[in-house]
């Protein structure tokens, strides 16, 4: 299984690699053919990068969130919440402690 996800996300990869050649190749072509300027160009391969940085925080919090999900379906207590309880543990071993 470790090697089919190797290979699936090298597949990812090389994908995102092939696409993000093919819109520079066709920025340059456009520039050149003075269908865009120099400046447009940057401007549209800066947008297209913070697209793609807007997408990869998306998907980061989204994956964060499907994570604690299953973290708490399976019975797991957030670091939040362990350290409540500990405050409180701490807290009635105080009051009932014997001199």
């Amino acid at each position: 299984m470790s090697d089919l996800l190797k290979k699936g996300f090298h597949l990812g990869l090389g994908a995102a690699l092939s696409g993000k050649e093919m819109f520079e190749k066709m920025v340059n072509e456009m520039v050149k053919r003075g269908e865009i300027s120099p400046s447009q160009a940057k401007s549209m391969v800066n947008n297209w990068i913070t697209k793609g940085e807007t997408k990869d925080k998306e998907w980061n919090h989204q994956a964060k969130a499907k994570m604690q999900d299953q973290m708490k379906e399976l019975g797991f207590v957030s670091k939040e919440d362990y350290e409540k309880l500990e405050a409180r543990v701490q807290k009635l071993e105080s009051l009932y402690e014997r001199p």
